[in-house]
């Protein structure tokens, strides 16, 4: 109960933690500092496996730039068995094709409570490899993957066709069908609950999956394989595959046996998925990709909550996040007042070791997001933004980034057009409200956005002008796994979660027959 208490509050989800560890009740939510590493092999048919290669690779702890373990290496020739092992799996007249639609909801139950049993180890895992805050990998990361299967396991018996009326003597009727044995390719900023929202909604529907986590964070997702084991789905339902996108990625996009591919990751890795998916078997492809979101401030807002409403858009996550409010719109009345208050809030952000309760901010997930964030940084500098908190590395051991605020941003800036992914905010000053809705959609993207206003009618004004999939309105990052997410233009096709996340995964059959009259 006292994690399901923790999850309520997101935005304060550091806070809570921190207060539920000093209460003597709390000392089994209390972080593994040092979790022992289960699984680092291949899961093929609910069996562990070495690579055939033979290779491994290193996954590193990013708050000391240590390497934790090696994992092994799967590419091709890996991909390969674990896709005859899927299309085994769903043969017609297979144990899991034939198995009930709701004894399909009472497995992923069953993996959500394992999950639930194992969520110290879980957090502590995805803390160590991903290197975010313990108290958030807790509370928002494995609880809300909980509650994604939980939700998914419901619609599992409730995915139904229709009766169709149509003309003449026939009776029309339509399945929903699963599509297939379908590749799933992890992102790494959040690899537990990005794997919740892919598995959830492909296995609730009857598919077969083959995950590939992100080499840089594949421990969790290991994990949870061998508790799919325990929890008793059958060979070949689920498999993992750790590797790289060139290798891994690649051989399950192109296969000509994985009827479909799910990626959550840059725009720049969507576009070669989609077409390689062209080049093979014109498999379905849905694609969650990146964003560079306008978060819309008016001049009628309690201005000390916006600023933290903004702040936690912005770095949530160490800005790691695809919807992170990047375009900070400020009121010209109030935008002064606005910088002064994000400076100052910035300031106080507490980064360090991602174990400590009250850690706020831990490092960036390796080496190479620090440089890319530390040279926009610098790009931000030269351009003739105003710096006006941070701007440096924090520290010479892991990959933290400063808490960076840069005011005076001009729309024609690196730092105003390109995904930081990064704690870095941006705050741009507006006069002209009716300019407002072509400076906010004047991106590639379209994935989030958000107003703050007391005032409704321009609220619902913004909200319909903006082209992006979520737009929030005096809130940020709420999501639930009822919600559908996903983004106009280069943010993605498809949509996850919510009852429109089925349709990803769901094959439309339509059944017609022919009603003949007898004679009496």
């Amino acid at each position: 109960m006292m994690l399901r208490s923790i999850v309520r509050s997101g935005l304060r989800a550091q806070q809570k933690w921190a207060v539920a560890a000093s209460m003597s009740s709390a000392q089994s939510l209390a972080p593994i500092v040092n979790p022992q590493i289960k699984q680092t092999g291949i899961f093929i048919n609910n069996e562990w496996h070495k690579s055939v290669s033979g290779k491994t690779f290193a996954t590193i702890n990013p708050a000391t730039g240590e390497e934790i373990c090696q994992i092994q290496e799967g590419d091709k020739a890996d991909v390969d068995l674990a896709v005859k092992a899927a299309n085994e799996a769903f043969r017609f007249g297979s144990p899991w094709r034939r198995m009930d639609a709701s004894d399909r909801g009472v497995l992923l139950n069953r993996l959500a409570d394992l999950i639930e049993r194992d969520a110290v180890y879980i957090a502590s895992l995805e803390t160590i490899d991903n290197g975010k805050p313990y108290s958030s990998a807790l509370a928002v990361d494995v609880a809300a993957t909980v509650k994604c299967l939980r939700y998914y396991a419901g619609w599992a018996d409730k995915n139904h066709g229709k009766v169709v009326p149509l003309d003449g003597d026939y009776i029309s009727f339509t399945r929903h069908e699963p599509v297939g044995v379908c590749a799933q390719i992890i992102p790494w900023n959040f690899p537990l609950l990005m794997l919740g929202w892919k598995i959830g909604p492909a296995l609730a529907t009857g598919n077969c999956v083959i995950v590939k986590p992100a080499e840089q964070t594949p421990l969790t997702c290991l994990y949870v394989a061998e508790l799919a084991k325990e929890a008793g789905f059958p060979p070949g339902v689920v498999n993992v595959i750790p590797g790289y996108g060139p290798t891994a990625g690649a051989a399950l996009t192109y296969h000509m046996d994985v009827d479909k591919v799910a990626f959550t990751g840059s725009t720049e890795i969507g576009k070669l998925i989609k077409k390689g998916a062209g080049e093979s078997n014109l498999k379905r492809v849905t694609l969650e990709l990146g964003g560079k979101s306008p978060n819309i401030i008016l001049n009628d807002v309690n201005v000390d909550q916006a600023v933290e409403n903004a702040h936690f858009g912005l770095f949530f996550n160490m800005g790691q996040c695809c919807t992170a409010g990047s375009r900070t719109f400020i009121e010209e009345g109030i935008y002064e007042e606005f910088v002064e208050k994000s400076a100052a809030r910035a300031k106080k952000r507490i980064v360090g070791n991602p174990f400590d309760p009250k850690t706020e901010q831990g490092p960036q997930v390796d080496e190479e997001q620090l440089t890319k964030i530390l040279g926009l940084i610098e790009a931000g500098k030269k351009e003739g933004a105003r710096l006006v908190a941070g701007g440096a590395r924090e520290g010479d051991k892991g990959y933290f980034v400063q808490p960076t605020v840069f005011a005076d941003v001009q729309d024609n800036m690196r730092i105003a057009k390109e995904e930081i992914f990064g704690p870095v905010q941006q705050l741009i000053k507006f006069k002209d409200p009716k300019e407002l809705l072509e400076r906010a959609n004047n991106t590639e993207y379209g994935l989030a956005a958000a107003v703050f206003t007391k005032d409704i009618d321009k609220a619902m004004y913004l909200m319909q002008g903006i082209r992006a999939g979520t737009v929030w309105i005096n809130c940020y990052n709420i999501f639930g796994a009822q919600a559908a997410f996903g983004g106009f233009k280069m943010s993605g096709n498809g949509r996850e979660l919510g009852e429109y996340g089925l349709q990803a995964y769901t094959e439309v059959k339509t059944v017609t027959m022919k009603v003949t009259e007898k004679n009496s």
